[in-house]
């Protein structure tokens, strides 16, 4: 039987539903449970019989386990698994609740309202709506509708029923709170209008089925976005300290730059980026860094291999860029030539951080003045020169920095500018 297809089903170019047996949106006869329906006596008990009921193809719920599995990679997490579910489900509505709103953090939902599953900016997101659905606190991973949870004549007259879900159509909620590894909660909601049907028993199953793989897939993306937080942590590191980064692949070719050495790039002031590659102006010194880039690659994956350096000119006469060649080390999951092989790190010896001035006042216990002071004899300018561009007079920057020096302990200048640098300040810029 050939069922109706939803415009929204063509996920990642695979086929509707109408390629094979289910219970198309707006059907009422063949094999599938319509919502309400009731099992018959002579369907097997099992997953068998389950997706007998349904009229799902055990291939049709293998994709659409590979679809939650693939959830935590999608730009929009678990859309996929999500539209597709909803669909099987008859449902008119789905949200998957990623983070919970908090009295200063708005929620992160995934909703769909019959448009395709995306980022929620409704205002159930925010904390005054968020915290008045009464439909929560529902047994760990287990499937159950609102009607189960909640009275239906004090849910009517509720501010949360008439400012958010009767302005949706929405009567019947089937809902299921899965608990992480880590100790989040994940909220998945399904909705069907007042003219449908409650959700049946098969339904809760179906879904109860899935809630192991979707406990998997997103104890994943926690693990996922724990990972790219630290990440840009380091990466928000390097930049503030103004190290450049970029990663090449096993032949060469860029696979991406960091802000600092995008805008290094971006200059063409000695340092290029020609057929994908990174090269320089000059081809004396293009020729070594081409071969000091071959050399690291060169170098069996488990062997030692020894970071190398490079001076490049600029063309415009500036300071010449360093840079620092190191190979990238094999982990267990990286394989193939397009893996992260060469890291090339890259200083502008004219670009200087800046630390906040109230922060290094709250290390060393300075005094404004004899902050800004420090700041400037760090950033290379004489006693003398930091006193003209502060505006006081020469005495009164030696007396500024004789209380500097009493307050660190130490005694010349050049100690001075080595402390700070290698103080926590330097990577707050």
């Amino acid at each position: 039987m050939r069922m109706a297809v939803d415009k929204e089903e063509h996920l990642n170019g695979r086929p509707g539903r109408d390629a094979g047996p289910g219970p198309g949106p707006g059907t009422g006869t063949g094999v599938g449970l319509g919502p309400g329906a009731a099992v018959s006596p002579g369907i097997g008990t099992g997953l068998a019989g389950l997706l007998e009921a349904f009229g799902m193809p055990l291939e049709r719920f293998c994709e659409l386990l590979e679809l939650i599995y693939q959830g935590p990679l999608e730009a929009t997490p678990c859309s996929s698994a999500m539209l597709e579910l909803r669909n099987w489900l008859q449902a008119n509505g789905s949200i998957l609740v990623l983070r919970p709103a908090r009295a200063n953090t708005l929620a992160v939902v995934i909703q769909d309202r019959g448009r395709g599953p995306k980022l929620s900016t409704s205002v159930y997101t925010q904390f005054s709506i968020f915290s008045l659905d009464p439909f929560v606190g529902l047994p760990a991973d287990r499937a159950v509708t609102i009607d189960e949870i909640v009275d239906q004549e004090k849910l009517a007259q509720s501010a949360f029923f008439k400012q958010y879900v009767e302005p949706r159509q929405v009567r019947y909620i089937l809902g299921v709170d899965i608990h992480g590894d880590d100790g989040r909660e994940f909220r998945l909601r399904f909705t069907r209008p007042a003219n449908s049907m409650e959700f049946s028993s098969m339904d809760k199953a179906l879904v109860e089925a899935l809630v192991p793989h979707f406990k998997r897939a997103l104890n994943f993306y926690g693990r996922l976005g724990q990972v790219e937080t630290e990440m840009q942590l380091y990466a928000n590191v390097m930049s503030s300290m103004l190290v450049g980064s970029i990663i090449l692949d096993g032949s060469g070719a860029i696979l991406r730059a960091n802000n600092v050495a995008q805008a290094i790039l971006t200059e063409k002031d000695g340092l290029l980026v020609t057929a994908g590659g990174l090269s320089t102006e000059y081809r004396n010194e293009n020729r070594e860094l081409q071969r000091l880039i071959r050399q690291i690659l060169a170098v069996p994956p488990g062997q030692p291999s020894m970071a190398e350096a490079l001076s490049v000119t600029r063309p415009s006469g500036r300071a010449s860029l360093n840079l620092l060649i190191r190979p990238i080390p094999l982990s267990e999951c990286s394989e193939g030539p397009n893996r992260p092989s060469v890291v090339v790190f890259i200083r502008d010896p004219d670009h200087r951080t800046q630390p906040p001035v109230e922060l290094v006042q709250r290390l060393f216990h300075f005094t404004p003045a004899e902050a800004k002071l420090a700041l400037l004899l760090t950033d290379g300018l004489s006693l003398d020169e930091a006193a003209e561009a502060l505006g006081i007079s020469k005495n009164t920057a030696r007396a500024h920095l004789r209380a500097i020096f009493s307050k660190t302990g130490v005694t010349r200048q050049t100690t001075l500018v080595r402390l700070l640098l290698n103080s926590v300040a330097a990577i707050s810029s």
